[in-house]
């Protein structure tokens, strides 16, 4: 029996607290708060959940937290309005750069374009002498 949450279906051979962080915007700390509501053990694996249990599961994600298409929507109208403003944060999104302060001078060179190659090993062969 495959489980489907919140769109996304959960691996049966996994713990069930290591199993919620395959749906977008739940990681291990918010997958511990839910299964501690739910009231079902962290060690459970998926496939040996009730159905009973997964149903609780569902409507605690679904009730309490956004998930899936509705947080991408969210982060994508966020950046969108970031651009909007024109903000140094928008302009460096449009731009493609790193927005949280990292460095670019050594870092981020395949975004900026500047791909450097390794050297080729050996020399060149020189012009032949006449």
């Amino acid at each position: 029996m495959a489980v489907r949450i919140a769109g996304v279906t959960i691996p049966n051979d996994k713990r069930v607290e290591v199993a919620l962080t395959y749906i977008f915007g739940i990681g291990r700390t918010s997958a511990n708060q839910i299964l501690q509501k739910a009231q079902v053990e962290r060690d459970a694996r998926v496939h040996s959940l009730s159905e009973e249990e997964v149903n609780r599961l569902r409507a605690i994600i679904e009730k309490e937290y956004r998930v899936e298409g509705d947080l991408r929507r969210e982060v994508v109208s966020n950046i969108k309005r970031l651009k909007d403003i024109g903000c140094y944060r928008g302009i460096r999104h449009s731009k493609g750069l790193p927005v949280r302060g990292q460095r670019t001078k050594t870092n981020s060179r395949t975004v900026r374009g500047n791909v450097r190659k390794t050297t080729i090993s050996g020399k060149r062969p020189s012009a032949q002498k006449t």
